[in-house]
């Protein structure tokens, strides 16, 4: 009986055997090789491109020497490492063709890792577009970059008659009765300075006919003392007729005499009698329609003739103010204001200490109107029979670039990358031809920066103003 049992254990022994045989687990070593199976460690995750973030951030103010050095920031949250493909297509700012940079790079598991990509070659000096790619997905639509903007050449385009041109308009501004008239605005002055709403005469709008009356806010201090001087000029006037034109309160500071000028046709000039523009009675419109087009190609009738006059006019007023030190004298403005900046620091009776021109309007014209649409449509739209380079030699009186020529004053030039307006190359063309040394101008580029003001553009300019008292 013992015999039978110990045989029948054996029997059972063999068989369990031959079964665990057959149970062997998938990922047993010692499997045979005709085994069927798949080891977990060897299984390779497919990593989710549609996952990868894509960023180009702002590198040295997307202004550089000789090559760029964009980068391109990939975050790769996927375990496994990519290899990627980038490209960055490459135009002038006026369009042209420059080429196309590419390269590839593997961005390890869950980290993010900036690929810089630079050119073969140096490239010229100018302002550039730039489109990234990675792997066919946009990772940055078209931006602008700098390359050694200072030593762009936008050489001056003056006339023979450029200076004596000037010299007439100014020589007719002379033979004008001022006939300023100031109405305190009670409401807005303080006991360190008092705001007037200054009316007065500028020249007309050709070589004959009536005088101009433009208009300004003006704050007076009240200490008896003689004061530095600042004007501010505006920008472009697309508000519309029924906007606020903001008066200026008079602060608790007499540190400063300031002028806002509403040069003709616009802001003061054309608005309605109401409360909200203090001080104006009666009703002013704009007789010049679109104020780039009034006049286009009959220089001595052109608006930019009388709104350039109406700065100089301006300024001769605030010499008749006892409170004035004319030889501490300072503008500034925005846009058609930065424009109007150097138009009263290059013509004025009284030389300029420094002015602060932002994102200004007016530069360049030739390389301007390749660059963007406007107002190079509403020139071409407006200039009759006149070929191009006549227009051209026309609108070199009213340019920024040639202004510039008779200027040697401190100067603050501020522009953004991204102005669409007014592009940095027609800004840095005056700011390249002027007489000023070195030491006593600088430009600040701002990278992400459209058509507007750099934040805290008041306490900038004043500050700059300061380092010149």
């Amino acid at each position: 009986m013992k015999k039978n049992v110990f045989s029948l254990c054996v029997v059972l022994a063999v068989v369990l055997g031959a079964c665990c045989c057959k149970c062997t687990p998938r990922n047993d070593p010692n499997s045979g090789p005709d085994e069927e199976q798949t080891s977990d460690s060897t299984i390779v995750e497919q990593p989710d491109l549609s996952l990868l973030k894509l960023s180009v951030p702002v590198t040295e103010n997307w202004i550089y020497s000789g090559k760029p050095a964009i980068t391109i920031r990939i975050e790769n949250p996927n375990k496994a490492a990519v290899k990627v493909e980038a490209k960055i297509k490459l135009v002038t700012d006026t369009w042209q063709t420059v080429g196309t940079i590419a390269d590839s790079v593997t961005v390890a598991g869950a980290t993010t890792q900036d690929f810089v990509m630079t050119t073969s070659d140096n490239l010229s000096p100018g302002f550039y577009r730039a489109t990234c790619v990675v792997n066919g997905k946009l990772a940055r639509a078209q931006f602008m970059f700098g390359i050694d903007p200072f030593d762009i050449v936008s050489a001056p385009d003056k006339q023979l008659d450029f200076d004596d041109f000037w010299a007439t308009a100014k020589a007719q501004l002379d033979t004008l009765d001022m006939h300023a008239q100031l109405t305190e605005i009670t409401t807005k002055s303080t006991a360190a300075r008092k705001v007037y709403l200054v009316e007065m005469h500028s020249v007309p709008d050709g070589l004959t006919g009536e005088p101009v009356t433009i208009r300004g806010y003006y704050c007076e201090p009240q200490d008896g003392q003689q004061h530095p001087v600042i004007m501010h000029f505006y920008g472009y006037d697309t508000q519309g007729s029924k906007s606020k034109c903001e008066c200026p309160d008079g602060g608790s500071s007499a540190e400063f005499a300031e002028f806002y000028l509403s040069h003709r046709g616009q802001y003061l000039n054309n608005r309605p009698a109401s409360t909200q523009n203090p001080g104006v009675t009666e009703d002013c419109v704009n007789i010049y329609g679109d104020w780039f087009a009034y006049h286009f190609g009959d220089k001595d009738s052109y608006y930019y003739r009388g709104a350039f006059m109406d700065c100089v006019q301006a300024v001769r007023f605030m010499a008749t103010r006892q409170s004035s030190d004319m030889t501490r004298l300072f503008g500034e403005g925005s846009s058609q204001g930065g424009a109007l900046s150097y138009a009263a620091a290059a013509l004025s009776d009284y030389p300029f200490t420094a002015i602060a021109p932002n994102v200004a309007f007016l530069g360049d014209y030739p390389d301007y109107f390749r660059i963007v649409s406007w107002p190079a449509e509403t020139a071409k739209a407006n200039k009759g029979t006149m070929t191009d380079e006549q227009m051209y030699a026309f609108l070199s009186y009213f340019d920024t670039k040639n202004l510039a020529t008779r200027i040697s004053c401190g100067v603050l030039a501020t522009s953004g990358l991204q102005d669409g307006t007014c592009p940095p190359h027609t800004n840095i063309a005056p700011y390249n031809n002027l007489l000023t040394p070195a030491g006593k101008k600088e430009y600040h580029f701002y990278p992400e920066m459209q058509h507007a003001y750099p934040t805290g553009w008041n306490g900038m300019i004043r500050n700059f103003f300061r380092s010149f008292l």
